[in-house]
């Protein structure tokens, strides 16, 4: 059997090509789509095939996709731009004869709040009509997403946020990697549907407890307006827009956006996902 991984060099996709080694999949076997390959040479070196294709480039994802049968696809990050380039990975895969994808989907993305949903949900789609065997793997909320709050802890004591008592189900980055991989190399994954959640779910102020375990000294949490906190994250230095979107994402959490009573994460990996705690310290 032979597999592919699409935006390789990436923290999501590096971890899937590590899980599906330990898993015993030769790297040989193992094609890592990636669009730099100077940031694939750790790859090469482990044997995996690297081919360089953007999501852009049809015909260069075709060729890298050639030979290959299963396929994870990880989402872009280029948010705006993921329908036109899953779109352009989709038909690639169809052209090239791949008999299965797994894609990294969002947790809940048919009812989800968060302004991310509507691609993922797009791409849902497009599978669906694209006739290609497929599994949605919908990742909820990394919880390597809160490592900034190491840093304001550090500083300042404080973890800050939007959420109010919102419980996030949050796991680590390598727990959803490893899942990507159990279901792309498993057997009868066609057609199923993984709302992957980590447990236990904790609040802000639960999770801000946890940044100060790992710090070794005690950290609150600040409960802010959107706007209050969007104004927050400009003075730590992001861009406006960049932080209106993190702000306006809490602004969803609060509804619940990233919140599962799923076991589907646990399940695919025989044990418990990963705490925030271990996640942050690694």
């Amino acid at each position: 059997m032979t597999y592919a991984v699409t935006g390789a060099t990436g923290h999501l996709g590096g971890l899937i090509i590590d899980s599906l080694l330990s898993r015993g999949v030769a790297a040989g076997d193992i094609t890592a789509v990636v669009r730099d390959e100077a940031k694939a040479a750790p790859l090469a070196a482990k044997g995996v095939t690297v081919a360089v294709a953007a999501y852009e480039d049809v015909r260069a994802l075709t060729d890298a996709l050639t030979g290959v049968e299963r396929l994870v696809m990880v989402s872009g990050s280029e948010v705006g731009k993921r329908l036109a380039q899953h779109t352009n990975v989709i038909d690639a895969a169809k052209a090239a004869g791949v008999t299965f994808i797994a894609y990294t989907s969002l947790l809940h993305a048919d009812t989800s709040q968060l302004g991310l949903a509507p691609e993922h949900l797009g791409t849902e789609k497009l599978l669906a009509d694209s006739g290609i065997d497929h599994a949605l793997l919908r990742n909820g909320w990394y919880w390597e997403n809160y490592a900034s709050a190491l840093d304001s802890g550090k500083a300042a004591g404080k973890f800050f946020g939007a959420a109010g008592d919102a419980k996030v189900s949050g796991a680590a980055r390598r727990d959803f990697a490893e899942a990507a991989a159990i279901v792309v190399t498993g057997e009868n994954q066609a057609g199923k549907v993984y709302e992957l959640a980590g447990s236990p779910a904790l609040s802000y102020p639960e999770i801000a407890a946890e940044v100060g375990t790992v710090l070794g000294t005690e950290v609150a949490y600040v409960n802010q307006t959107t706007d209050e906190y969007a104004s927050t994250l400009e003075s730590f230095g992001l861009p406006g827009e960049v932080a209106a979107m993190v702000a306006g994402m809490d602004e969803a959490i609060a509804t619940g956006a990233v919140y599962s009573e799923s076991t589907d994460l646990q399940d695919l990996l025989g044990r418990p996902s990963t705490s925030v705690a271990a996640a942050l310290a690694q």
